[in-house]
């Protein structure tokens, strides 16, 4: 997954979630410059979107990625996750964690249907390295880039809320969370389901030879790990068709401006094959940043 860890399959259809409906607006008062992480939270009708508040919130986005990675996807997991029943790692407790609320069902725990984690440099190097260090080298982003970087991650929504705009809230949240943090650089890893290559050989040839990240923003797959992406001619390729047929949030991505990194990973306990995404925030022109950058200073000021 994950920039930054495992990502769920995305929306399986394009009409609205439960209970979605009405525009974007900021609930409470505006906030001051020592509010913490969030940014307030931003409702769409009854879902919302804010960064976790507790550790029940927490324990709640664990649980809803172990339905979703472990029971649905089939994930592998350890003896200590399978115990829990939640999907845990030592970034969580470093991370803020993106909620998407469903207050019909409770504004609390209880209401928790979808979730990213997001990863500032200063919080991975409280741990001494960022997720995606398991898979690429992202030396070029850690010593080159001169800006701040986050890393996402770990991006899931409940089966019965995966539409178009539980997505475009989780990514308006992810917009609010950027201007509030002058976030320059977002990156990580996504994921295609299945760890045969060659079922996605039109997809990451196309990823590669279209989207390749220019030398001083590429990450690369760590030898050990490294997968060819070009596994066709790309002569060869229905580019229209090649680009339908990723992922929900790969295609996201890439309508945000996106780059990719070199080479594919294998990830066999979450059976997925893996491509390194690189996201400037300046290269973000579309409703999901402008918009709200506009909306969360009118909020500020």
């Amino acid at each position: 997954m994950t920039v930054g860890g495992k990502v769920a399959p995305g929306p399986a259809r394009t009409s609205p979630g439960p209970g979605t409906s009405g525009g974007l607006r900021r609930q409470g008062p505006p906030l001051g410059p020592d509010d913490g992480p969030g940014f307030g939270e931003l409702r769409a009708g009854h879902l919302g979107v804010r960064i976790a508040a507790t550790e029940a919130e927490i324990d709640a986005v664990q649980a809803l990625r172990w339905r979703v990675f472990y029971e649905e996807m089939s994930a592998e997991p350890s003896a200590a996750a399978r115990a829990l029943r939640r999907d845990v790692d030592a970034f969580d407790a470093v991370a803020d964690h993106l909620l998407v609320v469903d207050h019909a069902i409770g504004p609390g725990p209880e209401g928790v249907v979808g979730t990213y984690r997001l990863i500032q440099q200063g919080a991975a190097e409280q741990i001494g390295r960022f997720y995606s260090d398991d898979e690429y080298d992202i030396s070029p982003l850690i010593g080159g880039f001169q800006g701040k970087l986050l890393e996402l991650g770990r991006s899931c929504v409940a089966a019965e809320y995966r539409s178009r705009a539980v997505m475009q809230l989780l990514w308006r949240g992810i917009a609010a969370y950027v201007f509030r943090h002058q976030i320059d650089l977002m990156f990580g890893c996504a994921s295609l389901p299945s760890t045969d290559p060659d079922q996605w050989a039109a997809e990451l040839t196309y990823l590669y030879y279209n989207h390749l990240a220019p030398p001083a923003l590429r990450p690369r797959a760590l030898p050990q790990r490294y997968v060819e992406m070009r596994r066709m001619d790309p002569e060869d390729i229905d580019q229209r068709r090649a680009l339908s047929g990723l992922p929900p949030l790969i295609k996201g991505y890439l309508r945000l401006g996106c780059f990719i990194g070199d080479g594919a990973v294998i990830d066999r306990q979450f059976n997925t094959t893996d491509v390194a995404i690189v996201v400037k925030t300046d290269l973000v022109t579309d409703k999901y940043y402008r918009h709200y950058e506009r909306q969360l200073r009118d909020a500020l000021e």
